[in-house]
């Protein structure tokens, strides 16, 4: 019954995780982050399900030469992902909140999914973070990022230009960049934008936490050293876009410069 029970807890965990990475795909969020999350959480259920079998199998395995041989490398392998998805995830953190130490700087909003015209909850809350500091620091202007997809009724920038004008900030302290299609879009054609209006060249990026370190490795590849200042992004998705992160900041470190 004492081993029962150590199956048992890690067993709902695992059933835990699997539901959170599956609850996003019903509300359209489904990228290689659900589908690693899936995967794992999925198969460490079926192993503390099955755990007897399991270890038989293992212990079968091992008695191989070739068995063995797999199982090493396996095991390398697995602890070698871990490690770097570790490693990812302080520089994530870290990433997070780097706020502006005063007010000689830019802030550069980069743009998300427009529905219907309106901000999607990720880009709202992005634009919530950006009013409350813009209300805090009046001398402080603003460039929204973000181009006009083939599903979207208007461009991701002049969305976010319209919400913030709604909630009271001054027109004219908001430029519009309104062709970028990408990340490295958004940075590049929105420090055009800042040289050519004159505005303080230090940026401050504005956009979800687990987004940070990806954007700002972007940014310090053309040049530009970015602050951050992170949005709220509802729990239950968190895991789900982490996971992607590392996959995009793991691909990027390899090739993203080539």
């Amino acid at each position: 019954m004492k081993n029962m029970d150590v199956k048992i807890i890690p067993l709902l965990m695992s059933l835990v995780l699997l539901v959170i990475f599956i609850s996003p795909i019903p509300m359209g969020i489904f990228n290689i982050g659900n589908a690693v999350g899936i995967l794992f959480s999925g198969t460490m259920s079926f192993i503390f399900l099955f755990w007897k079998p399991f270890t038989d199998f293992i212990k079968k395995l091992w008695s191989n030469p070739a068995g063995k041989i797999f199982l090493s490398i396996t095991s390398v392998i697995l602890a070698a992902c871990v490690i770097l998805a570790a490693v990812i995830s302080v520089f994530m953190i870290k990433a997070a909140n780097d706020p502006p130490p005063d007010e000689n700087h830019t802030i550069v909003v980069l743009g998300c999914k427009v529905k219907d015209g309106r901000p999607s909850l990720m880009l709202k809350r992005r634009l919530d973070a950006a009013y409350e500091y813009l209300s805090e620091h009046e001398n402080v202007k603003a460039v929204v990022s973000g181009g006009q997809g083939s599903d979207e009724v208007m461009s991701e920038a002049q969305c976010m230009r319209d919400y913030l004008v709604g909630k009271g900030i001054a027109p004219e302290r908001i430029f519009m960049e309104d062709k970028s299609t990408s990340t490295e879009e958004n940075l590049k054609f929105s420090g055009q934008i800042i040289t050519s209006e004159g505005l303080p060249e230090k940026i401050t990026l504005v956009t979800d936490a687990f987004h940070q370190c990806r954007a700002e490795m972007l940014a310090k590849n053309i040049g530009i050293d970015p602050y951050n200042i992170s949005g709220y992004t509802s729990w239950y998705i968190v895991p789900v876009y982490w996971v992607r992160e590392w996959f995009g900041i793991a691909y990027y470190a390899v090739l993203g410069n080539r």
